[in-house]
């Protein structure tokens, strides 16, 4: 991690790692937990596997739904890893998405107590890594990883 360029925020999962993948890897499980409450999520596209496509639109309101993330998948590691970018998007174009481009990094790995779940999110320049935190990364990243736990530690386990 380069503390200029990247953020990054880590929590344990009190579920299987298979359960955290699951809500990852199925469209209808993401959607519950991919965008902070109350807003609501639709997933138009989850092609976990290298070049698929990760497309989500929002809704405040819950009816009229907004573009939120047009991005591919990097990397997919069943059970262990995911790493998207919205530099370029779902059909392989290079990207300026607003407000910043950007590379996660999602790793699972097994702990006593259930999943270690760690989120790195790389950035091209200090500039854009100081906008993504000042608009929230923290708070934003940290919400979405406090309802996928929620979601799982809650039963969600199918």
């Amino acid at each position: 991690m380069n503390p200029d360029l990247d953020l990054a925020l880590q929590r344990v999962i009190r579920a299987p790692r298979a359960t955290v993948w699951r809500a990852w890897s199925d469209p209808s499980r993401l959607a519950k937990w991919w965008i902070p409450a109350p807003a609501r999520c639709l997933v138009d596209h989850l092609e976990l596997r290298p070049g698929g496509a990760f497309v989500t639109r929002f809704s405040e309101e819950g009816t009229t739904f907004v573009p939120h993330l047009d991005a591919c998948f990097l990397d997919v590691e069943e059970l262990e890893r995911l790493v998207f970018t919205n530099a370029v998007d779902s059909t392989w174009r290079p990207a300026a998405p607003d407000p910043v481009s950007m590379t996660a990094t999602i790793t699972m790995s097994d702990h006593p107590d259930g999943t270690d779940y760690r989120m790195l999110v790389r950035h091209g320049d200090p500039e854009s890594r100081a906008r993504h935190e000042k608009l929230g990364f923290a708070d934003g990243w940290g919400t979405v990883a406090a309802q996928l736990a929620a979601l799982v530690e809650g039963g969600d386990r199918s």
